[in-house]
C-alpha cells in the first residue's frame, strides 16, 4: 500500500462500482485500472455502491461477502485507501438522504428518457423495483452530495451524468443558487471494452453462466492458463494489421486484452504479434494475464482472510466521506427551508 500524502489535485471525482460479485478483467480494465491512475490526480471517493445494488433482488449473505470482495480487489488493484475514500454507500446516509430531494427535483419525463431502465427492466417492466427507475437520481446524490466535479463514465453511463448535470442545474436554478457544480465526464485513454472469451460479439459479463466466458480477479494461475486455452478463436493466423481483424471479433477481443494488459495500442499488439497461431499468442497471453492478475489475486486472497481489516478500512473511508457529505446536505436542507435539527 502507498503512503497516505494527498495526491496534487485538480479536482473531486467520484467514482462507484456495485458489490455483485466475481470482479473480472472487464471491471478491472475497463474501471479499477484507470481509477487507480486518477488517484494521481484528483481527490477521489470509491464508493461501493450497495443501494444500488438493491434495486434487484440480492441474496444478503452473498451481497455482504461480495462487499468485501470488492474493496479487496480495488485495494489489490492499486486504490490506495490511505490517500482516499474507499467506503459503503449505505454507511453514509447522506446518500439516501439528499436521493429523496432528488426524487422531489427530478421530473418524471427526465427518466422516462432513461434507457437503461428500459434495458433493465425488460418487457416485465411493471414488475420492476420503483428503486431501479429511480436509480438514477440515488447515483445524482453519489456524485453532489460531495460536489464532484468529474465523474469516470462508460458509454451505458453517460445519459445518467447528463441527469445528474440537469438535477444541479435545476436545484440551483430553483433555489437561486450556486450550490451544485455541474460535473464533468472524465474519459482517460480508448475504453478498453473487454468482450466474452466464449463469444467475442458479447460483452464479459459476471452474470454469464459459464465461468469460461471470463477472467476472475479470484482466478489463479491454472485457472487462467485453462480459460485462455479454451477461448473461442478462429482457424486462422492472426493478422499483420487492425483491419485483418474486421469478421473476426474474437480474435480482435483478445488482442484487445493483451494490448490492455501490456499498454499498447491495439496497432501495436497486431503488429507483435502478425503471423502468429493461436496457440503461440494464447501462451503468450495467458503469460501476461498471470503476471498482471497474480498479484492482485495473492493480495485479495489475503485480504479476505482477515474481513476485520477490511472492514477497518471501510469505516475509515465512510468517516471521511461523511465528514465531505454532512455539511453539503446541511447546507441543501437550509437551502430548501427544512428546520434545523436540535
Amino acid at each position: 500500500m502507498s503512503g497516505s500524502t494527498p495526491p496534487a489535485t485538480t479536482g473531486r471525482i467520484l467514482s462507484g462500482i456495485q458489490p455483485t460479485g466475481n470482479l473480472h478483467l472487464g471491471n478491472y480494465l475497463g474501471a479499477i485500472r484507470n481509477w487507480v491512475a486518477l488517484q494521481k490526480d484528483f481527490e477521489c471517493l470509491f464508493c461501493i455502491v450497495d443501494l444500488h445494488a438493491i434495486t434487484v433482488w440480492q441474496d444478503p449473505a452473498d451481497l455482504t461477502r461480495s462487499t468485501r470482495e470488492v474493496a479487496a480487489g480495488m485495494i489489490a488493484a492499486g486504490i490506495d485507501p490511505a490517500a482516499n475514500a474507499l467506503f459503503v454507500q449505505s454507511h453514509v446516509p447522506a446518500h439516501s438522504q439528499l436521493a429523496w430531494v432528488f426524487n422531489c427535483v427530478a421530473r418524471l419525463g427526465w427518466l422516462n428518457r432513461m434507457t437503461q431502465f428500459k434495458d433493465k427492466a425488460g418487457k416485465n417492466r411493471e414488475a420492476a423495483s420503483a428503486g431501479l427507475y429511480v436509480y438514477p437520481n440515488l447515483m445524482a446524490a453519489d456524485i453532489l452530495v460531495y460536489k464532484a466535479t468529474h465523474v469516470p463514465v462508460g458509454e451505458d453511463q453517460k445519459q445518467h451524468l447528463e441527469l445528474a448535470r440537469d438535477i444541479a442545474q435545476k436545484f440551483n436554478n430553483d433555489y437561486g443558487v450556486e450550490l451544485f457544480p455541474l460535473p464533468e465526464p472524465v474519459i482517460r485513454g480508448p475504453g478498453t471494452r473487454v468482450m466474452s472469451l466464449r463469444d467475442g460479439s458479447k460483452k464479459m459479463s459476471k452474470s454469464d453462466p459459464s465461468e469460461f466466458s471470463r477472467l476472475n480477479m479470484t482466478d489463479d494461475a491454472d485457472a487462467i492458463a485453462g480459460k485462455v486455452r479454451k477461448a473461442t478463436t478462429d482457424p486462422n493466423p492472426l493478422p499483420d494489421s487492425v483491419a485483418g481483424l474486421e469478421g473476426r471479433v474474437e480474435a480482435a477481443n483478445l488482442l484487445n486484452i493483451y494490448a490492455a494488459l501490456t499498454d499498447q495500442t491495439l496497432e501495436q499488439a497486431v503488429a507483435e504479434q502478425a503471423g502468429q497461431q493461436f496457440s503461440q499468442f494464447k501462451a503468450k497471453l495467458t503469460e501476461t494475464a498471470v503476471a498482471v492478475l497474480g498479484p492482485i489475486n495473492a493480495e485479495m486472497k489475503r485480504l479476505m482472510g482477515d474481513p476485520a481489516e477490511i472492514d477497518q478500512v471501510l469505516k475509515r473511508g465512510a468517516d471521511k466521506a461523511n465528514a465531505i457529505a454532512r455539511p453539503v446536505l446541511q447546507e441543501v436542507y437550509k437551502t430548501i427551508g427544512f428546520l434545523p435539527s436540535a
